[in-house]
C-alpha cells in the first residue's frame, strides 16, 4: 500500500511537532508518525498514585524565544521554583538567592560564605557578554565551559560548590567541556525567565502543541527506513510507504544516524531521576538542592512545593538526580537524599525511576547555531541536536527546519 503527501515528520517530540505546527500555518500537508504510544518525545510525564513524575527532572523556562511564539504560556498555568539554591557541604547548609527576585534571601546569600570579592569580580567578567544578547555571546570566540571560567579568574568556592554542580544537572555533563558560548546563553536565559513546571506536569506543552494540529499525530508507526528517489522519498513503515517531496526527520541524533539522515552521533549525556513520596513536612521554599561536595547527586528538589498539584494532599514529592554514569542504586539514591536533605527517609516510597540515558547532546565548543537542516535528497533534519541541546533548541529547530521545507515546495 503507497500513500502519498506532501511532508512526513519522523519523531512527534518537541522538535517534530513544532516543525509541522509551522508547515500547517503556510497550507502544506503533513503527516506525523511517532514511534512511542504518545507525544513528546522525552517530554513526558507519568502519574503514578496520584503523583505527577515528569520523566526526568525538567523544567520550562518562560525566557526561551521560540516558547513565546509558539505556546499560550498562561494556558500551562506555570509554577515557578525560587531564583536561588541551597548548597549542601560538609559544616552545614549554604543559601545563595538572586536579590531581584528573592530579597527575602539576601541575609542568607551575604552569610553563606559563597561570596569572595576577586571570585565575584572574575564572574561579572564572565557574564558580561550575557547581557549583551545573543549576538553578542555567539560574536565570541568559543572554548570550554572550564577553560572560559578560568580566564576570567573564577576559581572559587563560587565555582566548584554550586556553578559546577548546578550546570552538570542543567547540561547532563560534569566534565567542564560544554560550549561557554551555549554556557552563556543558559544564564542569559535563567536571568530573564523563572524556570517553572506547568500545573498538570511537563506533559502539558507537547499536548498544547499537538492540539493544534490540523491532522493528528500518527502514535505507535515506526519508521523502518527513508529512500531518496528521483522524484521524492518514500518512508517505510510496518504497514505501508508513503511517498513524499520531502521528509524532516525529528527523532533524537541517534536515531537520525539509524535512518542515515546524519552521519555520526555527537556524544549525548544521560541522567537518571528518582521520584520519591514523601510525608508531608519537607521544605516549602521552592529551592534547588546541590551538592556542594561534588556527590554523585547533581539536584534535588520539593518539587511539590514550587507546584502544588503533582502530590496528593497530605504528601510532598522530591525528585533526586544524577547523571547516568555515577551508577547510582536505588539505595544509594536513597542513602544520597537522607544526606542532602538531612532527613530520616525511612518513610519515603519510591514511586519511579527514570533512566533517560540519552537525555541530551554535549554542546561542546564551538556552538554552531541556525544550521541548514537540509541534508540532501529531500531529506531535512531538526531537533536540540541541531541548535542547543534545550526545549528552546528544539522548537528553534523545529520551525527552522519547517521554513526549508516550506521554501524547497515553493510554498
Amino acid at each position: 500500500m503507497v500513500e502519498r503527501t506532501d511532508v512526513v515528520v519522523v519523531g512527534a517530540g518537541l522538535a517534530g511537532l513544532a516543525c509541522v505546527t509551522e508547515l500547517q500555518r503556510r497550507g502544506v500537508e503533513a503527516r506525523l508518525l511517532e514511534a512511542s504510544d504518545a507525544v513528546g518525545g522525552r517530554v513526558r510525564t507519568d502519574v503514578v498514585d496520584g503523583h505527577l513524575c515528569d520523566v526526568g527532572f525538567q523544567l520550562l523556562n518562560p525566557a526561551y524565544p521560540a516558547l513565546r511564539e509558539l505556546v499560550d504560556l498562561d494556558a500551562l498555568d506555570l509554577q515557578p521554583f525560587a531564583a536561588g539554591v541551597r548548597v549542601r557541604r560538609r559544616g552545614g547548609v549554604a543559601t545563595l538567592g538572586d536579590p531581584r527576585r528573592e530579597p527575602r534571601l539576601l541575609p542568607a546569600t551575604l552569610r553563606s560564605g559563597l561570596l569572595r570579592p576577586r571570585e565575584l569580580a572574575g564572574l561579572a567578567r564572565w557574564a558580561v557578554p550575557v547581557l549583551g544578547g545573543e549576538k553578542r555571546i555567539m560574536g565570541l570566540t568559543d572554548e570550554s565551559l572550564a577553560a572560559s571560567l578560568d580566564a576570567a579568574g573564577v576559581r572559587g568556592p563560587l565555582r566548584r560548590q554550586v556553578l559546577e554542580p548546578f550546570l552538570a544537572g542543567v547540561l547532563a555533563d560534569d566534565s567542564g567541556a560544554t560550549s561557554s558560548r551555549y554556557a552563556r546563553l543558559l544564564v542569559r536565559w535563567f536571568l530573564l525567565g523563572a524556570p517553572a513546571v506547568p500545573a498538570v506536569g511537563m506533559r502539558a506543552l507537547p499536548a498544547q502543541l499537538a492540539a493544534r494540529l490540523h491532522r493528528p499525530a500518527e502514535t505507535g508507526v515506526r519508521v523502518q527506513g527513508i529512500d531518496r528517489g528521483v522524484d521524492g522519498v518514500t518512508v517505510r513503515t510496518p504497514s505501508e510507504a508513503v511517498e513524499a517531496r520531502a521528509v524532516v526527520v525529528a527523532t533524537d541524533v541517534q536515531d537520525a544516524v539509524g535512518l542515515g539522515a546524519v552521519p555520526a552521533a555527537p556524544p549525548v549525556g544521560g541522567l537518571v531521576t528518582w521520584w520519591f513520596s514523601t510525608p508531608s513536612g519537607m521544605p516549602q521554599d521552592r529551592l534547588l538542592v546541590v551538592d556542594g561536595d561534588r556527590g554523585p547527586v547533581v539536584n534535588t528538589a520539593v518539587v511539590s512545593a514550587a507546584a502544588p498539584g503533582y502530590a496528593p494532599p497530605g504528601r510532598d514529592l522530591v525528585q533526586v538526580t544524577a547523571l547516568a554514569d555515577a551508577g547510582l542504586t536505588d539505595a544509594e539514591a536513597s542513602a544520597q537524599a537522607a544526606r542532602l536533605w538531612d532527613a530520616d527517609v525511612t518513610a519515603w516510597d519510591l514511586l519511579v525511576r527514570h533512566d533517560v540515558v540519552r537525555a541530551l547532546p554535549r554542546a561542546v565548543a564551538p556552538l554552531r547555531l541556525h544550521r541548514s537542516a537540509a541534508v540532501g535528497g529531500g531529506v531535512f533534519v531538526c531537533g536540540d541536536h541541531r541548535e542547543t541541546p534545550s526545549i528552546q533548541g528544539a522548537l528553534t529547530s523545529g520551525t527552522r527546519s519547517a521554513d526549508e521545507v516550506a521554501a524547497a515546495l515553493g510554498a
